[in-house]
């Protein structure tokens, strides 16, 4: 059953990258150099497990996804705005979108590596990196499940206002990529639109070691 960003809040592109794709990708992460920092999850409360953000230019795989991607996630992302009554409109190319980052000082790559070992889990969170924040991003799974790791879901929460939050949980396969909201969508009700606030995490790594690609469209300050 195919999902849908306005209904479900969530959509997956199914084998985005092909299993070599996802093996080198997923090899990159004890290089020595390409990456601009590491981040234990532990030290910070994040969770546990690590991740590393990588340095521009960024390897051809994720600058290509990042370029070809966003024209299209735009068009979502403008359409939301409206219904939401925001002001905020995002350019057609995604090099714009970075030069407007970047005149704000968010000059910073966001793309990372993450990597689950057993035990490892991530808590709930939002990627909000400075003022310009792009309203969706992606997720892809670089490990097979069953065969590299168990368990390690990738979470979804909705916090919907004067109700109960709800949860989804993603199924992927390797080279599967979920894009999801950063911070919130609009949702239609009965009395008109309303926003409704989200965050993501991972659950806890049975067994096994889990890789995962992410692909934040806006930079960092």
């Amino acid at each position: 059953m195919p999902f849908d960003l306005d209904a479900d809040g969530f959509t997956v592109l199914p084998r985005l990258l092909d299993t070599a794709a996802c093996v080198s990708l997923a090899r990159l992460y004890d290089a020595d150099d390409g990456f601009r920092s590491r981040v234990v999850m532990a030290r910070h409360g994040f969770g546990s497990g690590e991740y590393r953000y990588f340095a521009y230019p960024l390897p051809e795989p994720i600058q290509r996804l990042r370029t070809e991607l966003y024209p299209r996630l735009a068009e979502v992302a403008n359409t939301w705005n409206e219904r939401l009554s925001s002001p905020i409109r995002f350019p057609d190319q995604h090099g714009a979108f970075l030069d407007r980052c970047h005149q704000a000082g968010q000059t910073k790559p966001t793309p990372l590596l993450l990597r689950y070992g057993e035990g490892d889990y991530n808590c709930l969170h939002q990627d909000l990196y400075g003022e310009h924040v792009f309203p969706l991003q992606l997720t892809l799974l670089l490990s097979a499940p069953g065969a590299d790791f168990t368990g390690g879901e990738f979470v979804l929460v909705e916090q919907r206002p004067r109700m109960q939050s709800r949860a989804a949980v993603v199924p992927l396969a390797q080279g599967d990529a979920v894009i999801f909201p950063v911070h919130h969508r609009p949702v239609q009700g009965e009395r008109g639109t309303y926003r409704v606030n989200l965050r993501h995490g991972v659950s806890r790594v049975h067994s096994g070691r889990r890789h995962t690609l992410g692909i934040i469209f806006h930079d960092a300050e």
